[in-house]
């Protein structure tokens, strides 16, 4: 017999949370600079599969059985946290789940989706997956569920997400505060959890202020997005909102440290993130309380942890020569991502415009696909192997490099300049950004 008072639950699934069953909400002390203004988290691991996504996974599937769909084999377009979800619902339901996503998402992420049973297709897409990129997450899970008994429930456009929010994250932060709530502040996503969550609260009580806040561009915080993302997300509103907010890599990780260290609180990156913005956003005045969405905890972030912290993996007396070679390649590319090599479409363009040759290191198939218009295709495979005919034989001049996202173009941009080329340059974002952006492109 379940009972919520007591934590016994006949299922699995009788832990999603509800206005009955919520998940915690804690006030945060020491990592607050505030005289007045109360700050709660809202703590989302506390759903039974780890995330806020839980939610999302939950209502997405209950909408499409009321509604009589076949869910037999679900496919769904990811950074981690719904796919995660997903997969546990499915198991439960006894579904089959395939996620599409990203190589640039965290291995801990990747590693947890095949633990759970999910069929993994990885690709050479941006952190979040991008709408507009043919060949990217989006596309790949639409070509799968074109075909008989598979569906895709798209969390990007189904307002079945944004709704799971509006029945279940709102109404328990009302009541959890009694009504007292002033402001709501959550990272933006897909911004289903702002856009319902907001709703819901200003349905209650019209002068809430719903607050969201987004990272950078070129950010390295999974789930979120930055606002040039945004505009391609069908549940970004922010008309609806009462004010947005950019923080940067930085600023996100220092917080998050600072969160598990002083308030003792295991929060994830994108929980980092949304205090900065909170922190800015937020009068400190008497009678306010403030509550911030954590959508997840620490453990799936080792490796954007080393990234973001290294002082968090000290090498202690082990010299440069112990670190395996593979390390150290890791650690060139790494550099190299940060680098002045690495410029935006406005930079590449200009550059092309000057007679700078652009070649795109991809796959001959993928190449034909969707490419930019004036790209040449020579493969990282034909690279590896020497210099290459065609192109500038004055190694001083510029040359552009380009693949689907600017990963694998930072290889292409350091082997071209082992062969010598002094002036070589990588675009940001890769032809994902170029079809975004709608600049010419060719197939075929």
């Amino acid at each position: 017999m379940s009972d919520h008072s007591l934590r016994v639950y006949e299922g699995v699934m009788e832990m999603l949370s509800n206005v009955e069953n919520p998940t915690p909400l804690v006030r945060l002390n020491r990592v607050i600079p505030f005289k007045h203004t109360k700050v709660y988290a809202k703590l989302e691991w506390y759903n039974p599969f780890g995330a806020v996504k839980d939610r999302v996974a939950a209502n997405l599937i209950r909408d499409a059985e009321e509604r009589g769909e076949v869910l037999t084999n679900l496919v769904e377009p990811t950074s981690g946290n719904t796919g995660m979800g997903l997969a546990m619902v499915s198991n439960a339901k006894g579904y089959k789940f395939t996620a599409t996503l990203s190589t640039a998402i965290p291995a801990e992420k990747r590693a947890s989706l095949r633990l759970f049973g999910t069929q993994l297709v990885e690709l050479s897409d941006s952190l979040c997956p991008a709408p507009g990129a043919p060949e990217g997450a989006m596309a790949k899970a639409a070509e799968l569920a074109a075909r008989p008994g598979w569906r895709n429930l798209n969390q990007y456009k189904n307002p079945a997400n944004p709704d799971a929010h509006f029945r279940t994250t709102g109404p328990e932060i009302w009541r959890q505060t009694g009504g007292k709530v002033t402001h709501f502040v959550a990272g933006l996503g897909t911004c289903g959890t702002i856009t319902g969550t907001g709703r819901f609260l200003k349905s209650k009580n019209k002068d809430v202020k719903v607050l969201g806040v987004h990272p950078a561009e070129g950010h390295d915080i999974p789930g979120v997005r930055s606002l040039k993302q945004l505009q391609l997300t069908d549940f970004f509103q922010p008309k609806e909102y009462d004010g947005v907010t950019e923080v940067n890599n930085e600023d996100a990780y220092a917080l998050t440290k600072r969160i598990n260290q002083e308030d003792s609180i295991i929060a994830g990156p994108s929980s980092g993130m949304a205090l900065v913005g909170a922190l800015r956003l937020v009068p400190d005045e008497p009678g306010l309380v403030c509550v911030v969405v954590f959508p997840d905890n620490a453990f799936k972030y080792a490796s954007s942890f080393k990234k973001h912290l290294p002082e968090l993996f000290p090498k202690g007396a082990a010299s440069a020569e112990a670190v395996p070679f593979a390390d150290q390649l890791k650690a060139a590319v790494l550099f190299a991502q940060t680098s002045p090599d690495v410029i935006d479409l406005d930079e590449a363009q200009k550059l092309m415009a000057e007679g700078a040759p652009l070649v795109d290191v991809r796959d001959e198939d993928e190449f034909k696909a969707v490419r930019a218009v004036d790209a040449v295709n020579i493969p990282l495979g034909t690279l590896t192997q020497g210099p290459v005919a065609g192109l500038p034989k004055d190694l001083s001049k510029p040359i552009v490099c380009i693949c689907a996202s600017g990963k694998r173009s930072l290889y292409g941009m350091l082997l071209l300049k082992a062969h010598g080329h002094q002036n070589v340059k990588n675009v940001y974002g890769g032809t994902n950004a170029w079809v975004e952006k709608g600049l010419p492109t060719a197939t075929g």
